[in-house]
């Protein structure tokens, strides 16, 4: 069996694949920056404590490894040639890494380049690799909780712009299958949920499910919602890339909708109300 090693493994992909592994008997080994942290892993899960930013720490977390689990979070790029060094000096044989359907937009937008820029690093790292390309998350609705709880209503920049939202458990699964099964080397596989929605249908799925009234607030500006998302501020980059996306999103231009979580695990993808009904206690505790 290989011995794999997960970055990102505390969050919302990660605890999902350590899930799923861990059912399956499937050693792995933890990246973990927090010891605390490793405390919601498995049992079965192997810490290593340290993270993408010590060369030092990663080099013996890759101790043994031949597949690496790769998530990058942020905008920069050291953390990914941080982990592609200690790789290569490992003798790691296969890397999945997470990159984002951004890179699939034209022209490319500034968080689609950020992701394009790490699969080109992972790509000239001679490692045999697979990438996964999944659109927007079902779990971005659990920024709502604080509107759902209190009454508020929930700002939506996009208006009539649709996405196929994926549950990060279906990513995992997927991660899992091409960590665990030959044949997936120097593929990319774009991942969506099965139906389209707008924010206003997503909205309405999950008033349906915890059997609530939420309200939705239409035409606000991109820039209320990153400064309701950051009350504390963003990093201007980041604050730029999230207005870019949010635009693009009510342009319609990432509407794209696939099968191929479903021809890669021979069971349908989760729907958003699926994603609903297995995280009604956030919303409703």
């Amino acid at each position: 069996m290989p011995m794999l090693l997960l970055t990102g493994a505390t969050g919302n992909i990660g605890r999902e694949l350590t899930r799923i592994l861990d059912a399956d008997g499937i050693e792995f080994r933890a990246l973990v920056r927090d010891s605390t942290r490793a405390e919601i892993l498995p049992l079965s899960a192997e810490p290593a404590r340290g993270d993408l930013d010590d060369p030092a720490a990663l080099q013996h977390a890759m101790i043994g490894v031949t597949t690496l689990f790769l998530l990058v979070q942020g905008m920069g790029l050291n953390h990914t040639r941080n982990a592609l060094a200690a790789a290569e000096h490992a003798g790691v044989g296969r890397i999945v890494l997470i990159s984002s359907a951004h890179v699939l937009v034209e022209p490319l937008p500034a968080m689609g380049s950020w992701h394009h820029a790490r699969e080109e690093l992972v790509r000239a790292s001679g490692i045999p690799a697979t990438i996964l390309r999944p659109g927007g998350y079902m779990s971005n609705a659990l920024e709502w909780i604080p509107a759902v709880r209190a009454g508020e209503a929930i700002l939506d920049p996009s208006g009539p712009g649709r996405y196929a939202p994926i549950d990060p458990a279906d990513i995992a699964a997927v991660a899992a299958h091409c960590l665990t099964t030959p044949g997936h080397e120097g593929a990319a596989y774009h991942l969506t949920g099965p139906e389209t929605l707008t924010i206003a249908e997503q909205v309405a799925i999950l008033s349906r499910i915890i059997n609530r009234n939420i309200k939705i607030r239409e035409a606000v500006t991109p820039e209320e919602v990153v400064a309701a998302r950051f009350p504390n501020g963003a990093p201007p980059r980041l604050a730029e890339a999230l207005v870019e996306g949010f635009a693009i999103l009510r342009a319609g231009v990432v509407s794209t909708r696939t099968d191929t979580v479903a021809e890669l695990l021979g069971r349908p993808a989760h729907t958003f109300a699926d994603w609903c009904e297995a995280h009604r206690s956030a919303f409703t505790d």
